[in-house]
């Protein structure tokens, strides 16, 4: 019996799975490919992958400058509607008491900076506002922090409030005098574009404390 089984011979039995050459075919062909270009299969090139990442920073960079512009609109017209009823209701009356003689209301008109500081130098604070206003939308493009778009906004709006009264209030084009009428007692009479814009300086100042940069970035000095 042993004898007839080795002349007949065992039959061909097919090789464990896994133990046989790797049969080729299309799939195959693909995975080689992507394990030369260095990629994993299944997984997109860097390149779509690098343009999905831009696109995600170029959408959150386009929030954070609504986020810019709505605080700044917000601060401008809460500015300007202020000013004008100041100027409608309260210019040349007396003052209105708020919480006794520590806090009043009272309309008057400054030439100079903020807090009424540097009168004789109204063009001068015009062109400033007006560079701060550039400065502002030219940094506009790279920011994509938050925070920063907060204080920023609030410098713009504080800027273009100040600089439409030095635009179009009397005595002149770049010398218009800039309505004030918040007067705590033993200080200087100011508004609320002032008060953004002392807001939004501050506000820089902490998150430069901090290490937070407009793009978002935080660095450690």
């Amino acid at each position: 019996m042993a004898e007839a089984e080795r002349i007949i011979g065992t039959p061909d039995i097919p090789e464990a799975a896994g133990d046989g050459p790797e049969q080729s075919g299309p799939d195959s062909e693909e995975t080689a490919a992507a394990e030369q270009d260095g990629q994993r299969p299944g997984s997109e090139p860097d390149g779509a992958a690098e343009a999905e990442a831009e696109a995600g920073s170029a959408g959150k960079g386009k929030r954070k400058i609504a986020v810019l512009f709505a605080v700044a609109v917000v601060a401008y017209a809460l500015d300007l509607i202020s000013k004008m009823i100041v100027v409608a209701k309260l210019e040349h009356h007396e003052p209105i008491e708020l919480v006794g003689e520590w806090l009043r209301l009272s309309a008057i008109r400054n030439a100079g900076a903020a807090f009424g500081f540097g009168e004789a130098f109204t063009i001068i604070f015009t062109c400033i506002a007006a560079a701060v206003i550039v400065v502002i939308a030219r940094l506009a493009r790279k920011l994509y922090s938050l925070p920063w778009a907060i204080a920023l906004g609030l410098l713009l709006g504080g800027a273009l409030g100040n600089l439409t009264d030095r635009l179009f209030r009397s005595p002149g084009v770049f010398e218009g005098a800039v309505v004030d009428f918040i007067a705590p007692k033993g200080f200087a009479v100011f508004n609320l574009a002032d008060s953004a814009i002392v807001c939004g300086g501050i506000l820089i100042v902490l998150l430069s404390f901090r290490g937070l940069d407009p793009d978002g970035t935080v660095h450690k000095d």
